[in-house]
């Protein structure tokens, strides 16, 4: 396939998939059920960490933990008692645990209670692989973090592609028309974004010539940027819904 071919495969899976319909059956449809920042924050946080596994099951227990937070993710997290907590006992989806859960409501109780806005916690770094890193530290920074919640929260200093980060930034950072990404976060650039990286995204992009490292791991994850970037060096990760949209629709 040559570079001109390539280009408008890409922007044409990219147009077909980056619409409003894409929304209801994807995690990203999770936070579109609030308005307020800092509710969109949260639930897409919890939305993007808990994206491993089919779909369907994702969003059910995205809902789930909704309802557990009386479906007001920030005004839960700001203003819970302690026996609110025993609400999100026993809630668990595949590895991540209501231990988990509990530093993560932990954690952001903190942090609201010091910032307005979770972008703050992205700034820090002068490349997206320092700012994931020093995140990924912040967010572990408390004395009673415990270390099985770390696996649930990847760092490309462990030499992760951090798919489910990724893709939460891209919801929170790029600025997009459709409806889709929020685009609620004007400190950082969507120039700067990492593409997602998960098995669809993988096998679309090797066959496609745009990964050639075996490994997917975060050189991977950038090396797959730096080859989108050629196609739109502004917004390199809208091609993540093309790539998906081809792996997952298509079966490409």
């Amino acid at each position: 396939m040559t570079h001109a071919q390539l280009y408008a495969l890409l922007n044409d899976r990219y147009d077909r998939y980056d619409q409003p319909s894409f929304i209801a059956p994807d995690p990203i449809s999770l936070p579109h059920r609030f308005s307020q920042l800092q509710d969109i924050e949260i639930s897409g946080l919890f939305a993007a960490l808990l994206a491993w596994g089919k779909r369907s099951i994702i969003l059910k227990k995205g809902h789930e933990l909704l309802e557990r937070m009386d479906n007001a993710p920030y005004d839960f997290i700001r203003n819970h008692q302690d026996d609110d907590l025993r609400g999100l006992e026993r809630f668990c989806h595949r590895t991540f645990c209501d231990t988990d859960l509990l530093y993560f409501v932990h954690w952001l109780g903190w942090y609201y209670q010091r910032n307005e806005s979770l972008e703050d916690a992205f700034l820090h770094g002068s490349s997206q692989r320092e700012r994931l890193i020093n995140f990924h530290n912040l967010f572990f920074s408390l004395p009673d973090a415990p270390d099985r919640t770390r696996k649930h929260v990847a760092t490309p200093a462990r030499n992760s592609a951090c798919k489910r980060v990724n893709m939460y930034l891209r919801w929170m950072v790029r600025r997009d028309d459709r409806g889709v990404d929020f685009g609620l976060w004007q400190r950082l650039s969507p120039a700067d974004l990492v593409c997602p990286c998960d098995v669809h995204v993988e096998r679309v992009a090797r066959r496609l010539g745009l990964l050639q490292r075996k490994q997917l791991d975060w050189q991977a994850a950038s090396e797959l940027t730096d080859n989108l970037r050629q196609f739109d060096p502004t917004d390199p990760v809208k091609y993540d819904f093309a790539l998906f949209g081809l792996g997952i629709e298509e079966k490409y």
